[in-house]
């Protein structure tokens, strides 16, 4: 699938971007993959996945050689030359794999191995890394990266086939009941998770349901249909109007602040197309 015409313009403010953090491709030089967001490698080339640049392409062939380069044969991910791997980093580059094509290669399906050994026993996954000190909320996994993981292994073989992932699915709708911030980085349901943010990027609403929406175990839970029923209740004439975007995308007509988007509502329709309905 190639660019369509009209969002050609929005490829050119990304493409714009591409040396901002000193090197080529969005990155530093010594290969911070996450550094620079919005425009950092990672979501960059997320923005262009989600324009619809091929995975033929050659700029994301690139994109593709560089995130692999920071790859490690246990199947983790070091997404900067110093400090930890964390699980959070490992999840988020193979998501971005997997949505760029590369869910059958054999890194990832190392990478998916290694997230299911290390799934933690309430269903998700955690890095230790308390910011914000520690406290008995701490003590469960972060919602937004297990969101994120299952998002990566909707692309694989163990979507609706591996019982631990179910366990996932309803870690995170026990969530939606409990709405308070858990895990370490402190992931809430407040005022700002129930705006709709597009591109997905941010633990919210709208990537909330798009992605459990692949999962059956969720699809006829009362927890996800409330969640559903109130992204629905946001819609303008069944398409869905961006509610929350970074200040620094602004230039990009995809995502328009308080404007129906075409593409976020493509994704919306994926939710039905998942659900079985038809409108």
């Amino acid at each position: 699938m190639a660019i369509e015409k009209q969002y050609l313009p929005d490829a050119e403010v990304i493409l714009s971007h591409r040396h901002d953090n000193g090197a080529d491709l969005w990155t530093t030089p010594d290969k911070r993959l996450f550094k620079g967001a919005p425009w950092s490698a990672l979501e960059s080339a997320m923005f262009l996945t989600e324009l619809g640049m091929d995975p033929a392409d050659p700029l994301m062939r690139e994109m593709a050689e560089l995130f692999f380069s920071v790859w490690r044969e246990d199947g983790r991910f070091k997404t900067a030359p110093s400090g930890g791997i964390y699980p959070c980093q490992t999840i988020h580059m193979a998501e971005a794999l997997c949505r760029m094509g590369y869910a059958a290669d054999p890194r990832l399906r190392q990478t998916f191995r290694h997230l299911l050994e290390t799934q933690r026993e309430d269903g998700g996954w955690k890095c230790n890394k308390y910011s914000f000190g520690r406290g008995p909320e701490t003590e469960y996994s972060n919602p937004f990266p297990t969101l994120t993981a299952l998002s990566a292994f909707r692309f694989s073989e163990h979507l609706n086939r591996e019982p631990a992932l179910d366990r996932a699915v309803e870690f995170l709708l026990w969530h939606w009941t409990v709405r308070k911030p858990v895990g370490p980085c402190h992931y809430g349901m407040g005022t700002l998770f129930m705006q709709v943010e597009y591109p997905f990027r941010n633990y919210n609403l709208f990537v909330y349901v798009y992605i459990l929406s692949f999962y059956d175990r969720a699809k006829k839970d009362e927890r996800f249909l409330a969640a559903l029923s109130a992204l629905e209740g946001k819609l303008a004439d069944g398409r869905v109007v961006v509610e929350r975007a970074v200040p620094k995308l602004a230039k990009l007509s995809f995502c328009a602040k308080g404007k129906p988007s075409a593409l976020a509502t493509k994704r919306y329709r994926e939710v039905l197309f998942n659900l079985g309905i038809k409108k």
